[in-house]
C-alpha cells in the first residue's frame, strides 16, 4: 500500500482513473480498515461524502479520487472520532483550496495544535471519554445507555472508552441503521463472551508461566485464535444465508 506526501493512503487501484466497482473499492479499503463493510460505504455516499458515478443501468462506478476521499474521511473518524458533519465540512474546506486545522472533538479547531496531548477531554487513540464515543458513533446519550444495559458497550474503570469498545459502537450504531436494536443482539454478545472464554481456557497454561516470553506467546496465541474464530464465525454466518437464501 503506497503513501501520498501527506501521509495518506494509496490504496492499490487508487494508482490508476479505470472505473472499479463497490466491492473492488471495499478491498481496497479493508488493507487500512478491516471493520469498512459495502453498507458502510453505500452509507457514508448517502451522506454525501463521496459521489461515485452511475452507470446507465444504475451500478456504482469509484474512480481513484473516490476511493482516496474515502479513506480521509474512514481515518478522520478512526484517529480523531469527528462526525460526519463536521468531515464533510472540512473535505469541502480543502476541496475549494482552503488551509484548514483539523478539528478537534468538542474543541475549538484552532486550539488543535496547541494543546497539550495529554489534556483532559481530548479523544486519544487508546482511550476516550463519554462525548467523545458519543461523536465517534453518532448516537444519543439514550442510544449509548441502552446499549450499556445490554453489555453490548462496557466503559473502563475509570469511565473511558478504548479502542475496541469504540468499534462495537460504531458497529453496534451501523446495525441500528437497518433495525437491529440492542436486545437482538444479545445473543451475539454472549456468543461472544462464550468464544472469549474458551480461549481463555486454552491460554491459561501458557498466561500462568513464569517466563515473560512464554506470556507473550500467550497473548499472541489469543490473538490469533480470536482472528481465526471470527473468520470462522463470518463463514458459518455466510454459509448459513446461502442456504437459506437459495
Amino acid at each position: 500500500m503506497l503513501r501520498t506526501p501527506s501521509g495518506g493512503a494509496r490504496h492499490g487501484a487508487a494508482a490508476d482513473n479505470r472505473p472499479m466497482s463497490i466491492g473492488t473499492v471495499l478491498l481496497q479499503l479493508q488493507e487500512e480498515f478491516p471493520e469498512v463493510t459495502i453498507s458502510k460505504i453505500r452509507f457514508l455516499e448517502a451522506e454525501g461524502l463521496v459521489e461515485p458515478q452511475r452507470t446507465p443501468s444504475g451500478y456504482r462506478k469509484f474512480v481513484a479520487a473516490d476511493v482516496e476521499r474515502l479513506a480521509q474521511v474512514l481515518r478522520m473518524q478512526r484517529d480523531h472520532y469527528l462526525p460526519l458533519k463536521v468531515i464533510r465540512e472540512h473535505m469541502d474546506a480543502l476541496a475549494r483550496g482552503e488551509q484548514v486545522a483539523l478539528p478537534t472533538p468538542g474543541g475549538d479547531p484552532r486550539q488543535a495544535d496547541d494543546e497539550p496531548a495529554g489534556a483532559p477531554g481530548r479523544a486519544t487513540a487508546a482511550r476516550i471519554g463519554r462525548a467523545e464515543l458519543l461523536v465517534a458513533a453518532e448516537v444519543t446519550e439514550s442510544d449509548l445507555d441502552d446499549w450499556e444495559s445490554y453489555g453490548l458497550v462496557v466503559p473502563s474503570a475509570d469511565g473511558g472508552y478504548d479502542a475496541g469498545m469504540v468499534t462495537v459502537a460504531r458497529l453496534v450504531a451501523e446495525l441500528g441503521r437497518f433495525g437491529l436494536e440492542p436486545r437482538h443482539l444479545r445473543a451475539v454478545r454472549a456468543a461472544a463472551d462464550r468464544e472469549a472464554g474458551l480461549i481463555e481456557q486454552m491460554v491459561a497454561p501458557l498466561r500462568r508461566h513464569r517466563n515473560p516470553q512464554t506470556r507473550a506467546h500467550a497473548e499472541a496465541t489469543a490473538k490469533e485464535l480470536a482472528e481465526l474464530s471470527v473468520r470462522l464465525h463470518s463463514a458459518l454466518v455466510q454459509t448459513a444465508l446461502q442456504v437459506r437464501l437459495h
